[in-house]
């Protein structure tokens, strides 16, 4: 394994210096068929998996590659399971990060962690970073807005953007900047001022390659007129998706047109870009933040399961969607971070079965 990540290396070095691997897509990193059925593709970038980060078997290099060009896979293969999110705001130790991060990839063959929450512990987001390169895990990095309506996310979206540039390994494992969470709907900047921010950011982290988005619910973008100009600056839809507090929810086995009635709204507006559910899932309990719209929408152990399971058994559809197909995250990775949500309960042990599929 050591002379394979030497040989790794050695073959990254040897890259030229080309054009950052978009979100919209590049060429196919898996040995699979991958059907493009939206946009086109670049078809230039990206190496087939495992010699792709964050591909499952990839072995990371021995040494920094110069740059992150030719080192990201095909967005079109991030469809059906990539990640967790994962909550923040305990700012976790370094060794709870390396160990969680850990059963991440090994254990739920995981590529991806969610980011969500804030913590502002100077250096936080290193050991984020170290913790992902050690683990083999790409970072949907997040600027939280927060919840009291302060300009907070000021000071956040600046240290982030100090450490993106002054970390090397940082633009390796940070696959995009989230905007969030769910700034439209929360109502903390008018939808142009957001969408001027997604671009100054791109401007920002042009040179580190790192692509920006926002995450957001489907009904933040439509109370706001449909937000066009977010939809058209964002890089990538990075979308929440929250069947039980729909006013037609009942149990998560019948969310299925739920999902695709936003997913389509999104597919219809979003210019045939990639698309993830990032806040996405179901609880298993209700709270007096987390309560239904529907008097029939049930919060418990079997329909969270059950969540997980439809999306599941919808791999193919979802790999069909324009962009590149959807990856899905699970929301979230331990009831510690968010009540009910988790797929781990508050004693560390998982609450029903996990292992969905990550390819179809």
């Amino acid at each position: 394994m050591a002379l394979f990540a030497l040989l790794l290396s050695l073959a990254f070095s040897g890259l030229s210096l080309a054009a950052a691997v978009p979100l919209g897509g590049a060429a196919q990193p898996h040995l699979e068929q991958v059907k493009h059925t939206g946009a086109a593709t670049n078809t230039l970038g990206a190496l087939p998996a495992p010699f792709c980060f964050p591909a499952l078997g990839f072995q990371m290099p021995l040494l920094l590659p110069p740059d992150n060009t030719h080192w990201w896979c095909d967005p079109a293969t991030e469809y059906a399971f990539v990640g967790f999110s994962y909550e923040v705001t305990a700012c976790q130790s370094r060794s709870q990060l390396q160990r969680e991060f850990r059963d991440i990839r090994e254990h739920f063959n995981s590529r991806y962690v969610r980011l969500y929450g804030a913590c502002d512990r100077k250096g936080f987001y290193d050991d984020i970073v170290d913790a992902a390169w050690d683990n083999g895990l790409g970072v949907h990095a997040l600027i939280w807005f927060g919840f009291d309506g302060s300009d907070i996310w000021i000071s956040r979206r600046d240290t982030l953007f100090a450490a993106l540039h002054a970390n090397p390994k940082a633009k390796f494992v940070t696959r995009v900047l989230q905007f969030g969470s769910e700034p439209l709907f929360d109502d903390v900047l008018p939808h142009a001022q957001l969408a001027e921010q997604v671009t100054l950011a791109k401007a920002n982290l042009s040179s580190l390659h790192i692509p920006v988005t926002v995450s957001e619910l489907a009904y933040g973008y439509q109370e706001r007129g449909g937000a066009q100009d977010v939809l058209n600056a964002v890089d990538s839809i990075n979308i929440h998706m929250l069947p039980f507090f729909s006013q037609e929810a009942s149990t998560s086995d019948k969310a299925w047109p739920l999902v695709q009635g936003d997913l389509q709204w999104f597919i219809d507006h979003g210019n045939g870009k990639k698309m993830y559910f990032d806040e996405n899932g179901w609880p298993s309990v209700t709270s007096p933040s987390v309560q239904p719209n529907s008097p029939d929408a049930v919060a418990d152990v079997p329909n969270e399961q059950g969540y997980y399971e439809l999306l599941d058994a919808h791999c193919e559809d979802l790999k069909a969607v324009v962009g590149g197909g959807v990856g899905w995250f699970a929301h979230i990775y331990s009831d510690d971070q968010e009540p009910g949500y988790g797929i781990y309960n508050a004693s560390g042990h998982l609450k029903f079965p996990f292992a969905p599929r990550t390819h179809c």
